[in-house]
């Protein structure tokens, strides 16, 4: 017997790291899941085994959300297994660093196109199913530099800055049909980049410290995602909810 889901939900970026917990958050909140990844077929893989271990449903399906069709396979992707989308989570990214003389155009649109890009391509082709849900909702994950500043990172900082305005405007565009949109900020959150744990945070990392002495896990910033998809945040949009142990007010 298939277990029975709440909700549907399709989270970009989820073969690892914060989005693999996103993932395993809501699916324990009874969601079937969509685990996308661009070329991480077998950690996505694992994320969906570890769902189905826990009784959930999921299904991975690998896209490059920064190209139109890839978006719209995404979509069609959730809507072939389970056959509707109540939850969007906009979490896939590109966050190398450099400084801003080396910059050049390929490398700002790379990082542009993933994150900003890939938020509004998932958003537009997802709406129609999300205007059908009661209780459709867009989480968009931010950075804390975003806010903060920092330097060697004026390409994520400008696609990160850009996904906060995405938010609030889609709040506006999407609040009449029922739909909640809000953007998650994580800030000095301990995963692992690059593949390598050698490389587990970036530089800019070494320019803050936390209230509470410690960075943070994953999965803390994914029970807040949790929260804002579920039925008890039917009233939050529009807004950009910070999870950094209170790092920005360092």
């Amino acid at each position: 017997m298939k277990a029975e889901i709440s909700g549907v939900a399709v989270v970009t970026g989820a073969a690892r790291n914060i989005g693999r917990e996103i993932a395993l958050e809501l699916a324990a909140a009874g969601n079937a899941v969509i685990v996308n990844a661009r070329t991480s077929a077998a950690e996505a893989a694992e994320v969906v085994r570890a769902i189905e271990t826990a009784g959930g449903r999921a299904a991975a399906h690998l896209a490059d959300i920064s190209e139109p069709a890839g978006a719209q396979s995404l979509v069609e992707a959730a809507i072939h297994h389970f056959g509707q989308i109540d939850i969007l989570i906009n979490n896939a990214a590109v966050r190398r660093e450099m400084p801003f003389e080396e910059l050049d155009f390929t490398r700002w649109r790379e990082v542009m196109s993933v994150i900003l890009d890939g938020a509004y391509l998932c958003a537009h082709a997802a709406l129609p199913y999300l205007r059908q849900s009661k209780a459709g909702a867009i989480v968009n994950i931010g950075g804390m530099s975003a806010h903060a500043g920092s330097a060697g990172r004026a390409h994520v900082i400008a696609a990160k800055a850009g996904l906060v305005g995405l938010t609030r405007a889609l709040a506006h565009d999407l609040g009449p049909d029922g739909i909640t949109v809000n953007c998650v900020v994580p800030g000095l959150i301990a995963t692992v980049r690059g593949g390598s744990a050698g490389n587990s945070e970036p530089a800019h990392h070494a320019e803050r410290t936390t209230l509470l002495g410690r960075r943070g896990q994953p999965d803390e910033v994914a029970s807040l995602v949790q929260f804002l998809c579920g039925p008890t945040a039917r009233y939050v949009t529009g807004q950009a909810i910070h999870a950094n142990g209170g790092a920005f007010l360092g």
